[in-house]
């Protein structure tokens, strides 16, 4: 076993790693799933943006289609930054906003009532609104989320979620990404597509993703793969610069959230290495050496890895018979 560094997650040959995705899409693709092309939702994120661009690679622009699912609560700078990456790769885009079903299903309406149970003064109309891990990651205690409201003036209200507030503000909020996936597969099977998820390797192992929501697809290009290695092939592949640069974001909330604020407590450069020593058993003392942790931080890390894992087996489990 090589001597663990900083380097360690580095892709040597990045030109054989995309030939290999990209021939391994093709035929997964072809001759699995006897579809003639690819459906991929884009968000103007890093990983939607590389799984676009490998998918353009393997099957051609022209049978590729980009679909960009706004709500309400999205950024401005998803739609802006999607277009971008669509028109650097010739790809059509389709956009289809679901606000409308989202609000069918009472989305906004059941998240809020949740909100508004534990901020009492909680108004939709005007506050923006998150829920977010405040723990630190390496105290080995279990990652309990809080909801943060943000006043107009700029009062800043947070408190701990009760879990029946939790689960319901999760529950309501996952009518996105369920709701996105019914879209991707309708187009999809309009046009005898695959649909393409976007999840990479952290997403699939620790359980950052909804069940049948962006979980649901029928091939992951990306999913074995570490986000700093994610970075490695948008920067082969030609993704633009802007979103290269972008703060990984949840894009679901109406207050600005990162993915390290929501979910993974740290950040992703760190997280891949820590997660790699964890995963290849390479002793804690060596790996807190090279982050600049304590070996007792980095078997709190590890502890903490390991519980998410276990805690979101639910989410990767097919249906039993």
């Amino acid at each position: 076993m090589k001597p663990f560094s900083k380097e360690i997650l580095h892709i040597e040959n990045i030109e054989e790693v995309c030939d290999t995705i990209v021939n391994k899409l093709k035929t997964d693709v072809a001759q699995k799933l006897q579809r003639r092309g690819a459906v991929v939702g884009i968000s103007g994120g890093i990983d939607s943006s590389v799984c676009m661009a490998l998918s353009t690679k393997a099957f051609g622009p022209e049978k590729v289609t980009a679909i960009m699912l706004p709500e309400q609560d999205s950024s401005d700078d998803s739609k802006n930054l999607a277009l971008k990456l669509a028109n650097k790769f010739s790809v059509k885009t389709i956009e289809e906003n679901i606000t409308k079903a989202l609000d069918g299903f009472g989305c906004y309406r059941r998240r809020d009532e949740a909100i508004a149970r534990v901020i009492h003064n909680f108004d939709p109309k005007v506050d923006k609104a998150k829920i977010e891990i405040k723990q630190d990651i390496s105290q080995n205690i279990p990652g309990i989320f809080s909801v943060t409201v943000i006043k107009p003036n700029g009062e800043v209200i947070s408190k701990l979620l009760p879990v029946k507030e939790y689960l319901q503000i999760v529950a309501s909020t996952n009518f996105k990404q369920r709701s996105r996936m019914s879209m991707l597969y309708y187009h999809a099977e309009r046009l005898h597509y695959a649909v393409i998820g976007t999840p990479n390797k952290h997403e699939v192992e620790q359980g950052f993703f909804v069940k049948h929501g962006d979980g649901g697809a029928d091939v992951m290009p990306i999913g074995h793969l570490y986000k700093t290695q994610v970075y490695q092939l948008a920067r082969y592949l030609g993704v633009p610069q802007e979103i290269i640069d972008r703060t990984p974001t949840t894009d679901t909330y109406t207050a600005e959230q990162t993915q390290e604020d929501f979910f993974f407590q740290m950040p992703h450069k760190e997280m891949d290495l820590i997660w790699y020593g964890w995963e290849n058993n390479y002793k804690t003392d060596e790996v807190g050496k090279v982050m600049g942790k304590t070996a007792q931080e980095i078997e709190n890390i590890y502890k903490s890895f390991e519980r998410k894992r276990n805690t979101t087996e639910y989410l990767r489990m097919r249906p039993i018979f």
